[in-house]
């Protein structure tokens, strides 16, 4: 048995907190309804956040926050409780304060005559197009809670993904780090020690040993050049990749990347699949939901391949034929469209598109990283490998020194 923290709420609305004794989240919830109880959030106790996380975390709202806010409100919804009241829960609900300022932006907007999808429109830095208009969607139609359902799929997914490619990259990016800091190390401490010692004994070093000692003069002398030179080549890189030109080639290169290009050109996939077949569930219009889909893009030559499937669909041509002119999208994807299209299930047919190239991004990520961790290491052994033999080498000459 454990002990369980749950944030809940009756038939009334009311809303209450406290602690429940329970095997596991799941028989937690179920005692809970057994009270009469509609249970919004169950979670254990652990050490508190305030002490752990610093100020300026809690003043930044996260997409992930976004998602247990969209679960919440879902959950209340459902439940029959009101708008403003569910609203009003989930700003109590909110565990960091520059949340819980957004939620009573959105419910004083509310207040004031306003429907959900003009408030939330007034805060675009947290909710999306694609957000929006769901859930603008979901108030025409009256089906507010099956939209917010469908919306915190999506996010659940998306957030899913992110959190799988940001896990199979810590590893590389860790190892990337300590070798780099490895070899700062010796060329900046470890290295002048022996040369000192070398100066002292006036022994002849091997060419090897001396032009690891002048990179080694070079690093302690010109360090702050090196790091300002790399600053503004970043810098430099990044303008240029945001103009128009730059950024189009920057894009067509990545695609046409060896191993790279296609784990890539499936993430577009399953993004652009996923948010367009989750719009038009939600009742969306095609020609709008391509728009919001496009807009979204991450790759130029994605989101040029997405504007013709919306100029096309005004001409009544649907969605497969402009993915195929496009010359971007993968034929499976083109040939799964194209049967949604044929059996009147496009929606449907593009989440399950969605699936197979989310499956295919994280098979694909797990391949590199096999690919890439042991070439790494194999890149900083040879790197620090040399630095200690030409380190040996001088050594060893030593012994031909005459006394």
């Amino acid at each position: 048995m454990a002990t369980f923290r749950y944030k809940a709420v009756n038939a009334h609305g009311a809303f209450s907190e406290g602690q429940v004794d329970a095997s596991d989240s799941r028989a937690a919830a179920y005692r809970l309804q057994g009270m009469g109880l509609i249970p919004v959030s169950i979670e254990q106790p652990s050490t508190p956040r305030s002490a752990l996380i610093p100020k300026f975390y809690l003043q930044r709202v996260s997409r992930k926050d976004i998602l247990f806010f969209t679960e919440e409100l879902s959950t209340l919804v459902r439940a029959g409780l009101p708008l403003d009241r569910s609203l009003t829960i989930t700003a109590e609900l909110a565990s960091k304060p520059a949340l819980r300022q957004v939620i009573n932006g959105v419910l004083k907007e509310i207040k004031g005559g306003k429907s959900l999808a003009e408030a939330l429109a007034e805060h675009p830095k947290y909710f999306s197009r694609l957000y929006v208009n769901m859930i603008r969607a979901g108030e025409a139609g009256g089906v507010l809670d099956v939209i917010l359902e469908r919306l915190v799929e999506f996010e659940r997914s998306a957030d899913e993904l992110r959190g799988f490619l940001v896990a199979a990259l810590i590893y590389p990016c860790l190892l990337s780090g300590v070798g780099m800091v490895s070899m700062g190390i010796l060329l900046y401490f470890v290295i002048p020690k022996f040369a000192s010692i070398f100066e002292e004994m006036g022994a002849a070093v091997p060419p090897a040993t001396a032009m690891m000692l002048w990179l080694s003069q070079m690093t302690r002398s010109y360090w702050w050049i090196a790091i300002g030179g790399i600053a503004g080549i970043v810098a430099a890189w990044r303008y240029w990749i945001k103009t128009p030109q730059g950024r189009r080639i920057w894009d067509t290169v990545k695609l046409k990347l060896p191993l790279l290009g296609p784990t890539i050109l499936k993430m577009e996939m399953a993004r652009f699949a996923r948010t367009l077949g989750t719009l038009l569930a939600s009742s969306v219009p095609l020609i709008a939901g391509v728009r919001i889909v496009q807009d979204i893009a991450g790759n130029t030559l994605v989101a040029a391949g997405i504007s013709r499937i919306a100029d096309g669909a005004k001409r009544g041509e649907g969605v497969s034929r402009p993915m195929r002119e496009a010359g971007v999208f993968p034929g499976l994807a083109i040939h799964l469209v194209e049967v949604g299209e044929e059996t009147g299930k496009l929606d449907s047919m593009l989440l399950q598109v969605a699936d197979v190239y989310e499956k295919d991004v994280k098979t694909s990520v797990k391949a590199l990283t096999s690919v890439f961790e042991p070439l790494i290491i194999l890149v900083m052994g040879v790197l620090v490998g040399t630095v200690v033999l030409s380190m040996l080498m001088a050594i060893f000459s030593i012994n031909d020194i005459g006394f």
